[in-house]
């Protein structure tokens, strides 16, 4: 997307559709003289952050009753002068009031283009920009906090003054390099090396929470595995408290994978339940279990099931084969021990870190949600702490981590300053493709898009 920051802009910011009332943004240069030619009162002359009734002609003829809203540059969204109007829902009414903007003047905004030329006017940086629509599309409690954290600039403060001290740095190193027949040092190797230690430290901690942060935002996978006949499927209906899964005596019911979305205490869960897993000449059967290894090596959490009356020595035998199967060694298992409804004495259990539950009568279902909760939120622990979100903010700092990593083998083999200074350079520069310090057409085009219209 290439900003033309000349044209005047105009677009329905409210949801598609008949409702109540409507809004549509209008941006631009020319936004005040544009909508003072279609309602009732000047705009340009009205205080900013003011609201106005009056109405909207087309001619003589009436279209609406509206109130618009007067931001005036720099102190609004885009940065630049703003019109919101506020009209009636009517499908018919949006339509007329735009048809009227555009034959005055202005052009319908691409995707995302308010949001673009807020960045391109410094309102905010890229990855509050990206925030944004993370806050937009937030739909529960735990990523609707984690998005208003990243739009508050968290993130960014984070980013930012990772490069501020390594920018320090290089220049003393790029000065080194213009003095380079005196032979002189001007930046500190030990406290280089203090600083990249430093640095390193939180890049990696930063990627590490990207796991829990992407599973926030898009659901916690959590799969059921087990045996056939265990009692995967009840449990996931138990969940759902709807009859997703197909539930059998017959062991092998579950030959696909069958996955829903709840959200508990404000946190999406993806449950998804599994083939049984067990020796099998069924193809068919065979290709459900791989799938069930699959998801299992992709979850944040493993529910491994058994049924109380097995024999544990077996049970431990099976758990250990399906872990050494998943490359993923940091997957939190809980094992969940059913039917304990049909054994007379539980205590045999014991010898396991088990939870005991029964799927088919409810019991214990509570603890085991509880339980579930628990190790997520030991994920996030610290409160304030900042989390990754987004995929392309991972793949930018993991990058940036491999240049620093560089940036202290080159000091360690005695490499000189002007190797050293390309390697900060580079971790420079992926760290400001986070924030946008450097950014590209494509790239910004690339985000932008995937915005809604008048958003």
């Amino acid at each position: 997307m290439i900003l033309d920051s000349n044209d005047t802009i105009c677009a329905l910011s409210t949801a598609n559709g008949m409702g109540a009332i409507a809004v549509i943004r209008v941006s631009g240069t020319k936004a005040f003289s544009i909508v003072s030619s279609i309602f009732s009162k000047e705009v340009g002359n009205q205080k900013s952050h003011t609201a106005h009734f009056g109405v909207i002609k087309e001619n003589n003829k009436l279209v609406d009753e509206v109130l618009i809203t007067v931001f005036k540059n720099p102190a609004s969204f885009t940065g630049e002068d703003v019109v919101e109007i506020a009209c009636h829902g009517s499908v018919y009414i949006q339509q007329q009031i735009l048809k009227l903007l555009l034959s005055k003047g202005c052009r319908l905004a691409k995707a995302g283009e308010f949001s673009m030329r807020a960045f391109a006017n410094g309102k905010f940086d890229l990855s509050q920009a990206e925030a944004i629509a993370d806050l937009i599309s937030s739909t529960t409690e735990a990523s609707h906090k984690l998005a208003m954290q990243q739009m508050r600039g968290g993130f960014s403060d984070e980013i930012n003054g990772l490069r501020e001290e390594l920018i320090n740095f290089a220049s003393l190193i790029e000065l080194e390099l213009d003095f380079s027949e005196e032979d002189v040092e001007f930046a500190d190797r030990t406290q280089l090396n203090e600083l990249l230690v430093r640095i390193s430290a939180k890049l990696k901690s930063l990627i590490e929470s990207f796991s829990y942060g992407n599973a926030i935002k898009n659901g916690v996978p959590i799969s059921i595995v087990g045996a056939p006949n265990s009692g995967k499927s009840t449990l996931l209906n138990k969940f759902l408290k709807e009859e997703k899964a197909i539930v059998s005596s017959i062991a092998g019911t579950t030959r696909d994978i069958v996955e829903d979305e709840i959200v508990i205490e404000g946190i999406k869960y993806r449950f998804i339940d599994t083939a049984g897993i067990r020796d099998t000449e069924n193809e068919i059967e065979k290709i459900g279990i791989q799938r069930a290894i699959e998801k299992a090596g992709k979850s944040a959490i493993v529910l491994y099931m058994f049924d109380a009356s097995s024999e544990l020595e077996l049970v431990k035998k099976e758990l250990q084969e399906l872990k050494a199967q998943l490359t993923d060694q940091s997957i939190d298992f809980i094992l969940v021990a059913n039917k304990i409804d049909l054994l007379k004495d539980t205590s045999v259990l014991n010898e396991l870190d088990s939870i005991h539950i029964s799927a088919s009568e409810g019991n214990n279902i509570e603890e085991l949600t509880q339980k579930v909760i628990e190790i997520t939120n030991s994920k996030n622990a610290e409160e304030q702490q900042v989390v990754v979100t987004n995929i392309r903010h991972y793949e930018a700092l993991t990058k940036a981590n491999e240049a620093i990593n560089q940036v202290t083998n080159a000091l360690e083999m005695g490499i000189p300053g002007d190797l050293v200074a390309v390697d900060i350079r580079q971790s420079l520069h992926f760290l400001g493709e986070i924030t946008g310090e450097i950014s590209t057409d494509e790239l910004l085009g690339n985000i932008f898009s995937k915005f809604c219209i008048g958003k």
